[in-house]
């Protein structure tokens, strides 16, 4: 893998920029939750002083996320409800212009979603671990979770929300037996994150390396990957099926067709608003108060598996492509362009899009 990526200057950037960029923001490490295969846990002790996003700081940062062509603004954590403003945070993102989204355990939904619709909420994401409550609540250490679930996702059904469950691909999910669960709490639609194998020297609390439960041999995780298409017959997956054969090759160690787009069209911002091109790389790109200045990465990393960035990358692939093609033509360069356009990743990439169509109309 190659250490320079591409670098895009600030003016071809803006002149070429032909979709939208997003950018995951950990607002906190603080979480009231126990799972086993986060190290963010409550009861891990690895959170040696707890971190809150500052509010003005965040909002000094909008205006230049906004300009690299940041639109779609995901907070995390931790547990992003337990910081005390999120719904300020939430209302200035949408106030820049982007799209906020919250990725929650849930929680604290009855409580604090009416606020975050009424700040201009895009989308809500909730983890589920399980196709069984009782293994869920048991994971989480949260009993009675999933009556406030119930009660949460009920209050984002009659706001005109349609909540998606992301799901940790482990050893506590029956994936045939998931809509018995995910369809009577209100959920339409699943996206499964991948286990992630550690890579780049990642520091990244989320990971929690040494869990059982998310520790599969190569033939069963691909078993996993077949049960996760067949369940397309029966419930809305929104991992692509270009995706998941992404993942596919990745474990199996074959050449892999979508680069990575973070550090290019996704990034990381965390809690001391620090930008990253990935949660998991090693170190960070810079403060974002630099951001302006500095490059794109476009190395064509395939290291990680982190679902939101891999998916996203097959995606934004067929923009990106498009994008390429259209500075070559205007260099003069027509069989690059041509050739830019003729790849088949472009084509699986469009197909990825198509299957993914109406989720991505909602977000808009």
């Amino acid at each position: 893998m190659a250490t320079n990526g591409v670098q895009a200057s600030a003016h071809g950037r803006s002149r070429w920029q032909l979709m939208p960029a997003a950018c995951d923001v950990s607002v906190t490490n603080a979480c009231n939750a126990a799972c086993d295969f986060c190290s963010f846990a409550r009861n891990k002790h690895r959170v040696e002083r707890r971190r809150w996003i500052d509010r003005g700081g965040l909002a000094r940062a909008l205006p230049i996320l906004y300009r690299r062509g940041i639109r779609y603004l995901n907070f995390q954590g931790g547990e992003p409800l337990m910081h005390r403003e999120i719904q300020q945070l939430v209302a200035d993102a949408r106030a820049a212009g982007m799209r906020p989204t919250i990725i929650t355990n849930g929680w604290f939904l009855p409580q604090k979603l009416p606020g975050l619709i009424a700040a201009g909420l895009n989308s809500l994401l909730v983890s589920i671990d399980s196709h069984s409550m009782a293994l869920h609540e048991n994971n989480r250490g949260l009993p009675g979770l999933g009556q406030r679930l119930g009660a949460g996702l009920k209050l984002a059904r009659e706001a005109g929300l349609s909540p998606i469950a992301s799901v940790t691909m482990s050893r506590l999910v029956e994936y045939d037996k998931l809509p018995e669960l995910l369809k009577p709490l209100g959920f339409d639609a699943v996206t499964f994150c991948y286990p992630r194998r550690a890579a780049l020297g990642s520091s990244s609390l989320i990971y929690e390396q040494n869990s059982d439960l998310l520790k599969f041999e190569d033939g069963e995780l691909i078993a996993a990957l077949s049960e996760i298409r067949a369940l397309k017959r029966n419930f809305r997956v929104l991992n692509s099926s270009a995706a998941l054969g992404e993942i596919e090759r990745h474990i199996r160690g074959e050449p892999e067709c979508f680069p990575c787009v973070g550090g290019h069209k996704y990034f990381y911002l965390d809690w001391d608003l620090n930008i990253w091109r990935c949660e998991d790389w090693k170190e960070p790109m810079g403060s974002v108060f630099d951001f302006e200045r500095i490059p794109d990465q476009r190395d064509r990393c395939t290291a990680c598996m982190i679902s939101c960035y891999r998916d996203t990358s097959v995606l934004m692939h067929a923009g990106i492509a498009l994008a390429d093609a259209a500075r070559a033509l205007a260099q003069g360069r027509v069989e690059q362009a041509t050739g830019l356009l003729a790849r088949r990743s472009v084509g699986r990439s469009l197909g990825a899009v198509t299957e993914n169509l109406g989720q991505l109309t909602r977000m808009l």
